[in-house]
Order: C-alpha cells, then sequence, then structure tokens
C-alpha cells in the first residue's frame, strides 16, 4: 500500500469519525435544534439565564383585552380537552388543543406579507459551529415562504422526559438573532399544559441573556387566557415591526 492509497484511507475514515462526532465534511461540528443539550449550546456560545423579571414587563403585563368571542373560545376547548392534556403525544396535543389557539390568534396578514409557518429548516453557520434543523412553529415574513422569522413555539411535548425544549428553543432564537441580525428575539416552548415564554437578547460577539417567564398553566382558564393575551402582544408587536419599515 503507497501513501497516497493510506492517507485515502486515513481521510475515509475521519470523515466516518466527523460524522459520528456530528461534524460536517469541513469538520465544523453540527447541532441539531430537535436534540441540543444546554451543555452543548455553553460549550459553542456564551449564554446566561437572568433572573430579572423587567424585561416581561411590557409583555406579559400588557392591558390587551381579549374579545368575548375569544374567551368564549378558549373556554369551550379547554372544557372539550383540557382534562386530556397531560396524556397527549405530541401531535394530538398540536393538532386539538395548540394549533386551535394560534388560529384563533390568526397571525396571517396578506397586507403586511406576515404568515404562520410549521416545519421550517434554518440553518445559521460559523467557522465553529452549525446550528440547523426544522422549527416547530414560527411567525415570519412572507406568506408562501418563510423569509425572516419574528417569533417561535418549540417542544410541544409531553413532559421533559428525554429532552429539554428550553436550549433546543435558544439555538433557534440564536439563529434567529443572526442571521436577522436582531438585537432581542422572541419564543415560547411548551411541556404538556404549561408554556413558558422566552425573551434573548445579544450583549456582545457569540455572547447571550436570556429570560424565562413563570409558568403558564394552560387547563387553568385564567393562565390560559394570559397566553391568549401573550401571543396577541406578539402578534401586535410584529405588525408594528413591519410596518415601521
Amino acid at each position: 500500500m503507497n501513501e497516497t492509497e493510506k492517507d485515502t484511507i486515513i481521510l475515509e475514515l475521519q470523515k466516518r469519525v466527523d460524522k459520528l462526532e456530528g461534524k460536517n465534511e469541513e469538520g465544523i461540528p453540527t447541532y441539531s435544534f430537535s436534540s441540543i443539550k444546554y451543555t452543548e449550546l455553553e460549550s459553542i456560545v456564551s449564554i446566561k439565564k437572568s433572573f430579572d423579571d423587567a424585561p416581561f414587563e411590557d409583555w406579559l403585563e400588557s392591558d390587551i383585552n381579549i374579545s368575548l368571542e375569544s374567551a368564549n373560545f378558549l373556554e369551550t376547548l379547554l372544557g372539550k380537552y383540557g382534562k386530556f392534556i397531560q396524556a397527549y403525544k405530541e401531535e394530538t396535543l398540536k393538532a386539538n388543543f395548540i394549533i386551535p389557539i394560534i388560529n384563533q390568534v390568526d397571525f396571517l396578514s396578506i397586507k403586511d406579507e406576515i404568515s404562520p409557518f410549521y416545519e421550517e429548516i434554518i440553518t445559521y453557520k460559523t467557522e465553529k459551529f452549525i446550528l440547523s434543523g426544522a422549527t416547530d412553529f414560527s411567525i415570519s415574513k412572507g406568506l408562501e415562504y418563510s423569509e425572516k422569522p419574528y417569533f417561535f413555539i418549540q417542544e410541544f411535548k409531553k413532559g421533559k422526559v428525554s429532552t429539554d425544549p428550553e436550549p433546543q428553543l435558544l439555538a433557534e432564537l440564536i439563529s434567529a438573532i443572526e442571521l436577522n441580525q436582531f438585537q432581542s428575539m422572541k419564543g415560547a416552548y411548551i411541556v404538556g399544559a404549561i408554556w413558558n415564554f422566552v425573551i434573548l437578547e445579544k450583549i456582545g460577539t457569540h455572547k447571550y441573556r436570556y429570560n424565562v417567564s413563570c409558568n403558564f398553566d394552560s387547563t387553568d382558564f385564567e393562565k390560559l387566557k394570559g397566553i391568549y393575551k401573550n401571543l396577541l402582544f406578539i402578534k401586535n408587536e410584529i405588525l408594528e415591526i413591519v410596518r415601521e419599515k
């Protein structure tokens, strides 16, 4: 075996090792939104959780009113499916409970070219790492195709059994901040009946700070109305951003 043949074999073995370690053909580690762990996220960026409630003041304490029609819709939906939420599998929870709420908020604006999207692929690539994967749900610029995401909802999970949706959402928000050249992004993750809202801020080159809201239990009618109000706030904020440009 000559040196060229040895080099070819070594190169092929290295490619196989890189693939097993989650690296692409260039040897760059690749992390999927659906499986990234917090320790992995910490290893590639500087990220710190803040426990200051101030960032949520405008959002979670807004004076948005829910219409009687929407309140009745939420009450009926909760009465129909509330007792099953904790037992539902991911797709059943999404189809029976989450999507109807999202549809009632009605994020679609043809005039402003804003639309909800499911299972959109996003990739953020640097010289040191790649973040990529399909997002569960996003509100984005664009009608037929997602062009610029503004908000994410991640992981309609039954519970924190094998994966944690928090770092998965954070990875999506980081990717969107960098791709959109934003300073902050909002999102939410869902574990069974519990919703948590998240604000991520960029504070330096690959340095981030984030805040997580209190738990919103969607089986509690008052908390469910709070979730709905928070989504309405996001809708209005996105429309304001788009219309100012």
